[in-house]
């Protein structure tokens, strides 16, 4: 055995260039010649001088010898002699795809010669994998034009992005180094270029379009559902670096507290049942209620004769929206911006209770817009808004205490206009307080001076009705249960992005590119299609599990080979999965797939 090199000329450039390969000389009758045992590509690394060391490596891991090393071998080709010691052995396995009884195969071995070698998790890859293949996904790749290292290299990303959310360097590492899924595609990631995840990354984007539609045809289809229901909300996260290079990149008021960074706006649409129609990307300091139409237009598909209802947070419920959804023949459910709001107890039914929960809603038609309005009342709610209110009144009258009392030391602020300055300044930095207040400021005629504030609340807590938020909407069929339950339909969109910045690695963002910065966001979208087909499918079974919970009770299942030696000195190599535990084959009985991802390979050399 050993390493041969080869000169190719390039049929593009006409100029040379070296490929390796790993080969052995065998004697046919009264002739010799080379038979490729692995083809080591064009990017073998490891210098001539180092070879026949490494060739020797590979023949003791082969054969079984895990602790022989020859000296001369630097440490840091080590890991490529695994490697290729595996590769070797795999190409040489013969599949057990499931034995019988009586088809057993009892071996005589050195048990003291057991090692395990080669551990990979596969769980979570395994539940990834089959529900990409479930949707369709794989096939639309290969009707996109995908080749097959392209078509590894988008399963890669998106099941790393499931797994492991990380840049393309932590998924490149991942898929090389810890994970079994290029046994599950029959794909050898070790052969994958860093590029390779940039450049996938582009594709996918280029097919954006193509990929959205298809993805919830697919999920529609599998799962039975009505488009009934349109939310839609956006929310933001932020890039490191200055953002130059990203003509989305901006400065706004970002929601995770970091107004210090570039923003990018994702604007996402969803189904009732929380599979995404669609996904934009918007510059950071974009007005919210701009985007509806673009976002919102040509939605109303031909599965049903009506469109669909739109439900809106306050933020993008604008009457200039409200009036576009009209004008375009969609019904529509919102959080309504009015100030004025009213509760009557004895005239609102109970929605919902659940200890000292409870949630009522009052029904009132506008007379002068024909809309219904709900005016809800959520007793957590309530203590939410007192504890609030309470808070910034205790806040503007320490602020106005302040104040008065520097009225009479020396050093302080005491002219009459100066003063009435800083009041309008506190009015305007505890605004939500201040309005309930009614304050005056006494002067002194001959010193100009301010001598005393005096302030009252005008508005007890109790009036400004806490607790108490209205619904509006064009439906006019729907009772009051049905228009409040419509609406918390919103908090699962709120669910999403959570999920997507916290378990799909949105945030934060370090391309600088537009595009690249635009793929990075539409990958964690498209783990999502998969994470919530995951979550349905799951849910349906009573497991409800966040994607988190889910990867943390499948962790543990890896891929792993053991070697053992033979009586007759030859090495038995044993490549398989573990056995589920019983955590793990609850959600593999519950999702219909096997509890052995891959197969089972032997080799004995």
């Amino acid at each position: 055995m050993y390493v041969r090199r080869t000169t190719i000329k390039s049929r593009q450039t006409g100029e040379p260039y070296y490929t390796y390969r790993l080969v052995e000389s065998i004697r046919e009758g009264k002739q010799v010649r080379q038979r490729t045992l692995l083809n080591l590509g064009r990017h073998f690394e490891v210098p001539r001088e180092q070879w026949g060391a490494l060739v020797q490596r590979i023949e003791h891991l082969v054969g079984g010898q895990q602790d022989l090393m020859p000296a001369y071998l630097d440490t840091q080709w080590e890991e490529a002699a695994q490697r290729y010691a595996a590769q070797l052995i795999r190409s040489r396995a013969s599949v057990d795809e499931g034995r019988s009884c009586e088809a057993a195969d009892y071996q005589t071995v050195d048990v003291d010669s057991l090692e395990l070698l080669r551990p990979r998790s596969v769980a979570i890859e395994h539940v990834a994998l089959e529900a990409l293949r479930e949707v369709g996904l794989d096939a639309k790749l290969v009707a996109l034009g995908f080749n097959g290292p392209q078509q590894a290299a988008a399963i890669g990303t998106l099941v790393a992005r499931m797994a492991a959310p990380g840049s393309e360097l932590a998924t490149y590492h991942w898929l090389q180094q810890h994970s079994a899924l290029g046994e599950l595609i029959d794909y050898d990631f070790s052969g994958l270029e860093l590029k390779a995840l940039y450049r996938i990354s582009d594709q996918l984007l280029r097919h954006k379009a193509a990929l959205e539609g298809f993805l919830y045809e697919q999920e529609r289809t599998l799962f039975d559902f009505e488009e009934v229901i349109t939310l839609y909300d956006l929310t933001n996260t932020y890039c490191e670096g200055t953002g130059r290079g990203n003509a989305n990149a901006a400065l706004g008021k970002s929601k995770e507290k970091r107004s210090d960074c570039p923003l990018v706006t994702l604007a996402l649409v969803l189904d009732a049942s929380g599979f995404p129609k669609r996904s934009e990307i918007f510059a950071g300091n974009v007005s919210e209620p701009k985007t509806l139409s673009r976002m919102i237009d040509k939605l109303a598909s031909g599965h049903t004769d009506m469109a669909p209802t739109v439900v809106l947070d306050a933020g993008i419920a604008t009457e200039q929206n409200i009036a576009w959804l009209v004008e375009n023949g969609y019904r529509y459910l919102v959080v309504s911006r009015k100030r004025q709001r009213q509760f009557d107890p004895d005239a609102a039914v109970l929605i919902t209770q659940d200890g000292e929960l409870s949630i009522r809603a009052q029904r009132v038609v506008n007379a002068d817009t024909g809309e219904v309005e709900l005016y809800c009342h959520s007793s957590e709610r309530e203590k939410k808004d007192r504890g609030i209110a309470e808070l910034f009144a205790k806040r503007f009258e320490a602020a106005l205490e302040k104040l008065a009392a520097g009225l009479h030391k020396k050093g302080s602020v005491k002219r009459y206009e100066k003063v009435l300055e800083r009041l309008g300044r506190l009015r305007e930095k505890y605004s939500r307080a201040a309005q309930y207040y009614e304050v005056s400021v006494e002067q002194d005629a001959s010193s100009g001076k301010a001598t005393a504030i005096h302030w009252q609340r005008t508005t007890p807590i109790a009036e400004t009705l806490p607790g108490v938020y209205c619904l509006r909407t064009n439906e006019q069929d729907w009772d009051e249960a049905t228009l409040w339950r419509t609406y918390t339909m919103l908090t699962d969109l709120e669910a999403v992005f959570r999920c997507l910045k916290s378990e799909l690695g949105l945030r934060p963002i370090f391309h600088r590119k537009t595009d690249r910065v635009s793929g990075h966001l539409f990958i964690s979208v498209l783990a999502y299609h998969l994470v919530h087909t995951i979550r349905f499918q799951l849910k349906a079974a009573g497991i409800h599990l966040s994607w988190e919970g889910i990867r943390r009770e499948l962790a543990g299942q890896d891929r792993v080979t053991v070697t053992l030696k033979r009586a007759d000195g030859k090495t038995v190599h044993i490549r398989k999965a573990t056995r589920a535990e019983p955590r793990q084959q609850v959600i593999y009985d519950a999702l219909g797939i096997s509890d052995r991802p891959g197969r089972t390979e032997k080799t004995i050399a």
